[in-house]
């Protein structure tokens, strides 16, 4: 199945390559292998831009103990850091990072209220980059689950991902491993949790977006 924010760039890209595909037939009416090598390459495109907006369907299994991973991808950061936005104190932060062969349809890791959401534009580092949480394009959203915890998470662009699509409003009621957003082409997930929350993955260790749980409270 494939999502629904590839519709257009998946549309685009078939005109592109048709266009490129008859233009190389018109240059080189005779060359057959150079217009089978177009041929093969375009094939292989389009197999990368498919399997980018591919959305494979996830049984979530929902807990209000559980911080389900908000993306598939591996982790990249488990540390004690001060969260300077929103709870303005210290915090585990937890970042997935997600290339640009992993599945980039981003869950909501709590079930809840969402208590807070802004949209940050900015900069484009690499999605690894330490300032990449502060400075570059991000999300932020808080959900507060039913027995009062706050988790918070960011969606964060990275050098290549310039458009940061997202589904919550504050206020609204959203169901654990719903869909919360997506963005495109390579990017980073960092998750904010209490000091004291048990951390059940491991630096560089492969996740996957609604199914492993990162936490339990």
């Amino acid at each position: 199945m494939l999502h629904k924010e590839g519709k257009a760039t998946i549309l685009l890209t078939l005109i592109f390559l048709f266009a490129l595909n008859a233009g190389i037939g018109f240059l080189f009416p005779e060359n057959e292998i150079v217009k089978n090598i177009f041929i093969v390459l375009s094939l292989a495109f389009l197999v990368i831009i498919l399997q980018f907006f591919r959305n494979p369907k996830v049984v979530v299994t929902q807990n209000d103990k559980h911080v389900i991973c908000p993306a598939d991808g591996k982790v990249v950061v488990i540390e004690e850091v001060e969260e300077t936005e929103y709870f303005k104190d210290k915090r585990i932060q937890v970042s997935v990072f997600m290339s640009p062969f992993n599945v980039h349809v981003n869950r909501n890791p709590v079930g809840g209220v969402v208590k807070y959401f802004k949209y940050h534009p900015g900069k484009y580092l690499v999605a690894w980059h330490p300032k990449s949480s502060t400075e570059n394009e991000r999300t932020t959203t808080v959900i507060e689950n039913k027995n009062h915890v706050q988790v918070l998470f960011r969606q964060i662009a990275g050098a290549l991902a310039k458009r940061i699509v997202w589904y919550v409003k504050e206020g609204q009621h959203v169901e654990q491993g719903g869909e919360m957003g997506f963005i495109k082409f390579g990017s980073r997930v960092d998750i904010f949790l209490p000091l004291g929350t048990k951390i059940n993955v491991q630096l560089n260790e492969v996740v996957k977006g609604g199914k492993t749980i990162i936490a339990e409270f």
